[in-house]
């Protein structure tokens, strides 16, 4: 069929016949091979040696959520790269922070992406941000087998519900496993020392820039005790990734923006190096 549609110029009959709105059971169904979940793997004897991304952090806050990551990846104990990108737009009103296995997880979001862009244009309406949701738990289903070889995949996804008009957070376990966190959430091998800060810090009626403030000071402390984290690096000029969703949509802050709220804390860190313990201020 492959063969001919190409001598021909023209498309596949399965390009022009309906059929589902997932982009991911169309090419189950005809070239499962190009899945992640479709690929036969060699026989591999422990745990592959491969670039891990860390942390993820998200905070709710009233009109929105704010994503972040740190960008620093590891091997081993090496640092794999200090400048990963670990936060994608998933689409206007979502985003995906990965952890886990770098090569996977930047290929899971890209096939994300792409689902959620391929619903939309066969049913022409936008998944609700729970069908997003779940739509990323099975796929990471989907890459178990992947998973029980030490390439697992663990996200965390945020976004702003425009029929309930605020931001949520979604986690996930590598079996797909999803649970809505409350407030904020961590995930990755700084995770604990970050939910640890967050729970000091948090409060319900936190400003936009009070929780961009807010993760930057939970992945400072995931890093400060966690060698897989890495902080604000201000002389390579590397800062946290700082997303922010709202009813006006995605936004990334510049690199001027964190690297303002990154430096501010590094001069109250010089005061206080264990970081605030209350509020805010």
């Amino acid at each position: 069929m492959e063969a001919n549609s190409r001598s021909t110029g023209r498309l596949p009959a399965a390009f022009l016949t309906p059929g589902s709105s997932s982009f991911v059971d169309f090419l189950s169904d005809h070239q499962p091979e190009l899945l992640p979940s479709g690929r036969n793997l060699p026989p591999i004897q422990g745990v592959i040696e491969a670039p891990h991304g860390t942390t993820i952090i998200a905070v709710t806050f009233p009109g929105g959520v704010v994503l972040a990551g740190d960008r620093r990846a590891t091997m081993g104990n090496l640092i794999a790269q200090r400048d990963m990108e670990k936060v994608f737009p998933a689409d206007e009103y979502s985003a995906v922070g990965i952890a886990g296995s770098a090569g996977p997880a930047v290929e899971m979001v890209k096939l994300f992406q792409l689902e959620l862009e391929h619903f939309e244009k066969v049913e022409g309406t936008r998944l609700s941000l729970e069908g997003k949701a779940n739509r990323l738990s099975t796929m990471i289903r989907s890459n178990l087998g992947m998973a029980m070889q030490g390439l697992a995949v663990v996200p965390l996804f945020a976004g702003y519900d425009v029929d309930r008009e605020k931001g949520r957070i979604f986690s996930y376990d590598v079996t797909g496993g999803r649970s809505e966190e409350r407030g904020y959430a961590a995930t990755g091998s700084g995770s604990l020392f970050a939910r640890g800060s967050m729970k000091k810090l948090y409060r319900e009626d936190l400003t936009e820039q009070q929780a961009t403030t807010l993760v930057v000071q939970a992945l400072y402390d995931a890093a400060d005790d966690d060698s897989a984290t890495g902080g604000p690096d201000v002389a390579r000029r590397i800062y946290p990734i700082v997303t922010v969703i709202t009813d006006d949509g995605f936004r990334r802050l510049t690199e001027a923006e964190s690297s303002e709220i990154a430096r501010s804390i590094l001069e109250r860190r010089m005061e206080q190096p264990d970081g605030p313990r209350a509020a805010l201020l």
